[in-house]
C-alpha cells in the first residue's frame, strides 16, 4: 500500500545548484531558488562561480563558522549555497576569518558584525530574531517598556518601504514605534551627546596628562561593539587605549532603569528596555556580563542596562507585522528626559562623526570657547576612504593630531603600525583614534537594509549625505555640550563628567579574549 502521509523530501538550495550546475542551467536555477535579491542584489547578480557554466560538481567556496549560541547573527543550513561570500566579508573586509588558527574547542571567533548578512545572496546568514520577546514585553501590562532608537537608523529604515536610500525617517519612526505599544521612546543621540561629554572630558585629561602612566595616548574610541570586540581578541595590548566609556545604547540603558526610573517613580525591574539599532554586534553588546550597572546600583544584579535590541531590519518586520504603514505616518517627537539631541549626536553614525563631534566640544572643554566654524564641517574626516588623517590647533594645547578608520582590515593596519611604533620607543603620532567596525560606519552596520548586495558605496553615500543633512540643516544645535538635557542630568543625577556616579553608569572594562587562540593552540 502507497504510504500517502510520508514527508516529502525537501533539496536545500545549495544541492539544487549543483544538481543543475553541470547543465549550463545554474543561472535560472539560482533564480528560482531565490539567490537573486532583486532589487537588492540587482537583477542577476550571483556570486562568480554560479554565474558561467560550469561542469559537476559546482564549484564551492566554502563559509564561516557560526556557533549556534551566537547571540547576533544564524544562518539556516537550507539556504546556503556556500558561494563564500561570507568569507570574503570576515577576510577581507573584516579580516577576523584566517587570522587565527582553526577552531578546536573553545568559542568561534566572531566579532558579531553582521557584514556577513550584507553579502549572503540567499538570505542564508541572518540576525538573531528577538520580535516575540519584545511583543510579549509590550503585552505584558506589569511592565514599563521603554525603546530608545540609533542615529543610523533614521536615515535608512524607510528603505524596508519602497522609500529611496537615505531618506530621513526620524519622525515616522518614532511615530510607528508609539503605534507598536511602546510606553516611552527614546533618543539614543541623548545619550551620543552625554558620550562626547563623557568621551570629551577623559581625552582632555589624556592630553594634560592627568591620566598618564594609567590612559596613555592616544585614545581609542569605543562606541562600536565589533570594533572593542575586535581589539579585544587581537590587539589586548591596546586596551588601555580604549575609552572606558560605554556605547550610547549602553549608557542610555543604565540610565533608564536609574535617572529616568528614579524621576517617574518607575521600580526598574518593571522596566523592560530595548533598542533599534543598526548593528547586530549590539545584541551581542547588551550580553556582555558587565553591562548591568544600573541593576548593580538598585541592587539587583540581575537588571540588564538594555534587554532586547532589534536591528533596523527586524523593526521593519515587526511594523509590516502590525499592518502599519510607514510612508503614511504622521512625524512624531521622542519623549522628554531623554529624547533632546544636537547634530552633533546624529553624525555618530557616519564614519568620522564621532571624532569630529568629539572634537567640537572638547575644544569647548579645552579653551571654554565654541569651536570655530571649519570645525563644524570637518571635511579631512569625512568621506568613504579606509582610512584618514587630519591635524587641528587647538588653543592651549597646539596641533592635535587625529585619525579615523571604519572596517576591520583597516583598524588592522593603525593597530599593526601603533604596535610597531611602540616596540621601537616612538611617540604616539595620533591623539585620538577612531574606529568603527563597519564600512562607512554605523550607516552602513550589518542590521540596516540590504538595499544593495553586496553593499554599496551608492547607498552608503546617500546615508551619509542625510546625515550630514539633519546636522547642518534639521538640528538646531550643533555642539553636545549645548543639550539641555544632558545638562539637567549633570546636575541632577550625575554632577559633571567622569564624575564617581558616571563612572559607575556610564564607564566600563575591558577583556582579554587573546586567551582563547591560545587555549586551541595548547588543546
Amino acid at each position: 500500500m502507497e504510504n500517502r502521509t510520508a514527508k516529502p523530501q525537501s533539496v536545500s538550495r545549495r544541492g539544487f545548484l549543483k544538481l543543475l550546475g553541470g547543465v549550463s542551467l545554474t543561472g535560472v536555477a539560482a533564480s528560482i531558488a531565490g539567490c537573486s535579491q532583486d532589487p537588492a542584489g540587482g537583477k542577476g547578480w550571483l556570486p562568480q562561480q554560479y554565474q558561467v557554466a560550469s561542469s559537476w560538481p559546482v564549484q564551492v567556496k566554502g563559509r564561516i563558522p557560526i556557533d549556534p549560541t551566537n547571540p547576533s547573527i544564524v544562518r539556516d543550513d537550507k539556504k546556503c549555497i556556500l558561494c563564500g561570500q561570507c568569507i570574503e566579508a570576515c577576510e577581507r573586509v573584516q579580516s577576523v576569518y584566517g587570522y587565527y588558527d582553526t577552531p578546536i574547542k573553545d568559542d568561534i571567533t566572531c566579532v558579531n558584525c553582521g557584514q556577513c548578512t550584507l553579502w549572503c545572496p540567499t538570505a542564508a546568514i541572518t540576525e538573531r530574531d528577538e520580535i516575540d520577546k519584545v511583543l510579549q514585553a509590550i503585552d505584558n501590562k506589569d511592565l514599563h517598556v521603554v525603546v530608545q532608537t540609533a542615529p543610523a537608523t533614521r536615515v535608512a529604515l524607510g528603505e524596508e518601504f519602497g522609500m529611496p536610500p537615505g531618506s530621513i525617517v526620524e519622525g515616522k519612526q518614532v511615530a510607528a514605534l508609539k503605534k507598536l505599544g511602546f510606553d516611552a521612546v527614546f533618543d539614543t543621540n541623548f545619550t551620543a551627546d552625554l558620550t562626547i561629554m563623557e568621551e570629551g572630558t577623559e581625552l582632555v585629561r589624556r592630553v594634560a596628562g592627568d591620566l598618564k602612566g594609567v590612559k596613555p595616548l592616544p585614545q581609542f574610541t569605543s562606541c562600536s561593539p565589533g570594533w572593542v570586540k575586535f581589539c579585544e581578541y587581537f590587539y589586548p595590548d591596546l586596551l588601555e587605549h580604549m575609552s572606558s566609556c560605554k556605547s550610547p545604547q549602553q549608557m542610555l540603558g543604565a540610565l533608564v532603569k536609574s535617572y529616568y526610573a528614579k524621576e517617574k517613580g518607575i521600580d526598574p525591574a518593571k522596566i523592560f528596555s530595548v533598542s533599534i539599532m543598526p548593528c547586530t554586534a549590539k545584541k551581542y553588546e547588551c550580553n556582555r556580563p558587565e553591562m548591568n550597572d544600573a541593576g548593580k546600583h538598585a541592587g539587583n544584579e540581575k537588571l540588564r542596562d538594555v534587554d532586547v535590541v532589534l536591528t533596523t531590519r527586524e523593526l521593519a518586520r515587526m511594523i509590516k507585522m502590525k499592518g502599519i504603514d510607514l510612508t503614511k505616518l504622521e512625524d512624531a517627537k521622542y519623549d522628554p528626559l531623554m529624547g533632546e539631541s544636537t547634530g552633533a549626536a546624529v553624525i555618530f553614525g557616519a564614519t568620522g562623526g564621532v571624532m569630529e563631534a568629539a572634537v567640537r566640544s572638547a575644544y569647548f572643554l579645552i579653551t571654554k570657547e565654541n569651536p570655530p566654524e571649519a570645525l563644524l564641517n570637518l571635511t579631512p574626516v569625512r568621506g568613504l576612504q579606509g582610512i584618514k588623517e587630519a591635524s587641528l590647533e587647538v588653543p592651549g594645547v597646539g596641533q592635535v593630531n587625529v585619525a579615523i578608520s571604519h572596517g576591520l582590515s583597516n583598524a588592522r593596519k593603525i593597530l599593526d603600525q601603533l604596535r610597531e611604533d611602540k616596540k621601537q620607543g616612538n611617540p604616539p603620532r595620533y591623539h585620538f583614534i577612531e574606529f568603527m567596525s563597519c564600512p562607512g560606519g554605523c550607516i552602513s552596520g550589518g542590521g540596516q537594509p540590504r538595499t544593495s548586495l553586496p553593499p554599496s558605496d551608492q547607498v552608503r553615500q546617500a546615508r551619509l549625505n542625510s546625515t550630514y543633512q539633519i546636522d547642518a540643516k534639521i538640528y538646531k544645535k550643533r555642539l553636545s555640550h549645548e543639550n539641555q538635557e544632558v545638562a539637567m542630568i549633570y546636575q541632577k543625577f550625575l554632577e559633571k563628567p567622569n564624575s564617581h556616579l558616571a563612572e559607575e553608569l556610564l564607564h566600563t572594562e575591558y577583556v582579554d579574549r587573546s586567551k582563547t587562540f591560545t587555549a586551541k593552540k595548547n588543546g
